[in-house]
């Protein structure tokens, strides 16, 4: 059990700090656009790089807090008796699924916000100064701290369940 929580969390960690960099890099792109000059306007075009990277960094983000629910999802329904036992694992557990449930709900529209943003550039002359790349990244890179801390508290859980058990069954 220990071996799956811990390989599922540096999986996960891994894909977010993925999604972090690409994100990173995204808003590096979008700010290296081409500039026109048009009378007193300075004009950006878009740049496809970025926009690019804010999908894979968006649909990185996504593939890790599914993996992330689905399999705290299946250890929660397989070691329900385990989880019973240790109340204060199971409030950082439960607390930790909630944020980050949080984190995704404002980092993944960040993400999408600042790809099509940059993709709507075509033809404008309007500067962008949002970094919605830059905070949607920071967000990955929240998520995969909170995932960590998820699995390990899981861990600590069903430890604790599992030698509190053992326990009550070697007493007469």
């Amino acid at each position: 059990m220990a071996n799956i929580c811990a390989f599922v969390c540096v999986l996960i960690v891994a894909v977010d700090i993925a999604a972090g960099v690409l994100s990173i890099e995204a808003e590096i792109a979008k700010d290296e656009v081409t500039h026109k000059r048009l009378k007193d306007f300075k004009c950006e075009e878009p740049n496809d790089r970025a926009f690019k990277l804010g999908l894979a960094a968006s649909t990185l983000l996504g593939l890790s807090h599914i993996i992330e629910n689905l399999v705290g999802g299946c250890m929660c329904l397989c070691f329900t008796e385990e989880l019973e036992r240790s109340s204060s694992s199971r409030q950082l557990w439960f607390a930790c699924i909630i944020v980050s449930w949080i984190v995704v709900a404002i980092g993944f529209p960040l993400l999408v916000m600042g790809m099509l943003e940059n993709s709507k550039l075509k033809g404008s002359c309007r500067i962008l100064h949002h970094h919605f790349l830059f905070i949607g990244g920071i967000t990955c890179f929240v998520h995969g701290l909170l995932s960590a801390a998820f699995y390990v508290s899981a861990s600590v859980s069903f430890l604790n369940g599992r030698i509190q058990g053992s326990q009550e069954r070697q007493q007469p």
